[in-house]
């Protein structure tokens, strides 16, 4: 769907009401999702990721941090999976920033902010598109994960984990919307977001148990979301602890949405 079949129904933005928004909404997730019917290769990311590290990460390191684990890649396998998940949300939401800002570039979203339409709806309409590639990713992630021997012992817990996953990348892709809008190029947000992923995902306990870190670098992980969210996901997916991490993981969601939301959507409204 082009920008000029969008519903321009409508006054000012303010005056918008929220059946509208939602038909805007609507639109425009409708126009996203027939983008990617015609360029598939943009799902390459959510595809072949989700693949990628799951193998790697068994079969390079599985039989070492296994054994430190207790066990072997088998036990790898248990606790890496539900960390990957965590991760698969962080990058996916990487890709929300890229991709807005590319559509500045080419000035679509100059032609959207002509059009009499709620200006959050674009916003909002981006977001579940990249949920549902989220989902698409975390599917793959999880089969895979059965197939190299992962073995879910709450499928009750198993849903949980990927709505938990879903609640904090969806925070996470109101900071890459800011960058998206506030950047000059698409190049710039990924170097940006890379500088910040690396740390939070190797700092944490996505990968590996953080006992034998330096304390400083425990200190950083204790109080990094990422392993709060990969902790809560293995409680729930294969038993153990889950009340404090989940707490703070729906803390930080919270909290970074009701943060960076509000930029996001005043930058986008006054970018020139």
């Amino acid at each position: 769907m082009s920008a000029a079949t969008l519903p321009t129904t409508g006054e000012a933005d303010g005056r918008i009401g929220p059946r509208a928004h939602a038909r805007h909404t609507g639109a425009l997730i409708r126009r996203n999702l027939l983008w990617i019917r015609q360029n598939p290769e943009s799902m390459f990311d959510a595809v072949l990721m989700p693949i990628v590290f799951t193998l790697l990460f068994v079969y390079v390191f599985g039989g070492s941090i296994g054994q430190a684990l207790g066990g072997g890649q088998e036990q790898y396998v248990q606790y890496v999976v539900p960390g990957l998940m965590a991760m698969t949300g962080m990058n996916m939401a990487m890709g929300v920033g890229t991709g807005f800002n590319e559509d500045f570039q080419k000035g679509i979203m100059d032609r959207f902010r002509s059009l009499p339409i709620g200006r959050s709806s674009v916003l909002l309409a981006k977001i579940s598109v990249e949920l549902l590639r989220n989902l698409v990713a975390t599917t793959i992630l999880l089969t895979v994960g059965v197939l190299v021997g992962f073995d879910v012992t709450s499928w009750p817990g198993l849903f949980a984990a990927v709505g938990l996953s879903v609640v904090f990348g969806s925070s996470l892709m109101w900071i890459f919307l800011v960058l998206g809008v506030t950047l000059n190029s698409a190049q710039s947000v990924q170097g940006v977001g890379f500088l910040v992923l690396f740390p939070l995902q190797f700092g944490s306990s996505i990968f590996a148990p953080t006992q034998s870190m330096p304390g400083w670098l425990q200190a950083f992980t204790d109080y990094n979301p990422l392993s709060s969210l990969a902790d809560a996901a293995r409680g729930l997916m294969t038993g153990g602890p889950v009340a404090h991490d989940l707490l703070v993981t729906v803390g930080w969601s919270v909290a970074l949405t009701a943060v960076m939301a509000p930029i996001a959507i005043h930058k986008f409204k006054t970018k020139n």
